[in-house]
């Protein structure tokens, strides 16, 4: 009878402990089943650490002579630190911000000119050191179908599309399109996209370029900058990208920007008979692949811009307005050109080939660009016509982390010094929460 009431406790103590266990191990599953956080919190940043062998001195250009002696220069940055904050409302409705600081630095930068004069200039930094890059609303509907307004991307071209900085090889940002385009390009406006399948399909309207911002070292890199507190929209920009995904691990793109970009800035000058008939249309088209089957990643871009009435604007610019405005007396060049294109292939792979998550890139970068092509008859500078090639390493301890490390060379025309240099960078990519 003892051991029968024996058995019988440890009996009912075992039931007793099995429903515990069954019982926490049905919350448990309920809690990860359960919806994840509505708040999303992340972000990238990027520091850089360079050596340039040739001469930082403003007329190495003008009289290349001269500076091909002079000693190295060092700079040391932190291009971009960023802060992602999502969060989704439900019902299809969310909400994002992405705020932007660029090379430490808040309000004006002084910078010398790279003309023949050299001058002193002092710049606000207005959407440039600390920026509100992302801020915008969203509306899904289905996977095919979103509406986004607000502050948003314009993802034109490679760089614009994937712009965070494990998404290129190079300490800095792909110097083609970073130096002809916006980067990143962002502006305000309204957004339509969606995937069906294989592809991905983006439409936006957005505030036009201001043809004044326009240089000749920059194309129109500045045109979607703003020096006033608001940015100008007399004039609209109509932007269009298509991404296929149909052969595994290749994602092809092709991607347009057009508008007007005369009289597109403040106040509005459509009165002025002097050059009321000018358009200033400004239209850039975009290639850009990448190929990542995790031992080997290529990527590729081509880019070509115009600007109709260029060399009318130039002299707008040279004559017409004042001194003190805020606007490079440069002139604009007619059409810009970018093409490059990496590899990177992982060389741990063969030495433990079950890690998943350290990867170490031997990579290669060519690209050529141009932003200043002129018009027949205009004159042209040629030390803008630039070849560039990199090679170096890319370690990623962890997939958000990376460390970088470069040699590159610039060559430039006949007749002018090239530029080598040597470069470190560390960044991280990625989601807090």
């Amino acid at each position: 009878m003892a051991n029968s009431n024996n058995f019988a406790s440890v009996y009912t103590k075992a039931m007793k402990h099995t429903f515990i266990l069954i019982f926490t191990s049905i919350l448990i599953c309920a809690a990860a089943q359960a919806q994840p956080s509505r708040l999303s919190i992340g972000g990238y940043g990027e520091v850089a650490l360079t050596r340039n062998f040739y001469s930082d001195n403003v007329y190495r250009y003008s009289h290349p002579d001269k500076y091909k002696d002079d000693p190295s220069h060092g700079r040391f940055d932190i291009p971009h630190a960023v802060i992602y904050l999502s969060y989704d409302f439900g019902k299809g409705w969310s909400v994002s911000t992405e705020i932007e600081f660029e090379h430490t630095g808040t309000g004006s930068a002084v910078e010398k000119e790279y003309t023949e004069a050299g001058e002193w200039e002092s710049e606000i930094e207005k959407g440039g050191e600390v920026e509100l890059e992302q801020f915008w609303l969203q509306k899904t509907f289905c996977p095919q179908f979103n509406i986004r307004a607000g502050h948003i991307v314009v993802p034109v071209g490679g760089l614009n599309h994937a712009h965070e900085p494990l998404n290129f090889f190079t300490v800095y940002r792909p110097e083609g399109e970073f130096t002809i385009l916006p980067s990143t390009w962002h502006d305000t406006g309204i957004s339509i996209w969606g995937r069906a399948g294989a592809w991905r399909y983006e439409a936006q309207l957005i505030a036009g370029l201001d043809a004044f911002m326009f240089d000749r070292d920059n194309f129109v890199k500045n045109g979607a900058g703003s020096p006033f507190e608001f940015k100008v929209a007399n004039n609209y920009g109509f932007v269009g990208r298509i991404d296929n995904y149909s052969v595994r691990n290749l994602r092809m793109g092709l991607s347009a920007y057009y508008g007007r970009s005369m009289h597109n800035t403040y106040p509005n000058d459509l009165h002025d008979t002097r050059y009321a008939t000018l358009k200033g249309r400004t239209f850039i088209g975009a290639f850009d692949f990448q190929y990542d089957n995790g031992a080997v990643i290529l990527r590729g871009n081509a880019d070509f811009g115009y600007v109709g009435d260029a060399p009318e604007i130039s002299t707008i610019k040279r004559n017409l307005t004042s001194n003190d405005a805020p606007y490079k007396k440069t002139p604009v060049a007619r059409n810009a050109a970018a093409a490059g294109a990496e590899a990177g292939y992982d060389i741990l792979r063969h030495f433990n080939p079950r890690d998943k998550e350290q990867r170490l890139y031997i990579f290669g970068r060519y690209e050529y660009y141009d932003p200043y092509i002129p018009a027949s008859g205009e004159q042209d500078y040629t030390y803008t016509t630039r070849q560039r090639i990199a090679a170096g390493i890319n370690y990623r301890p962890l997939p958000q982390i990376v460390v970088k490390a470069e040699y590159s060379h610039r060559f430039l025309r006949s007749g002018y010094n090239n530029e080598p240099s040597v470069s470190l960078g560390i960044a991280y990519m990625g989601m807090f929460k």
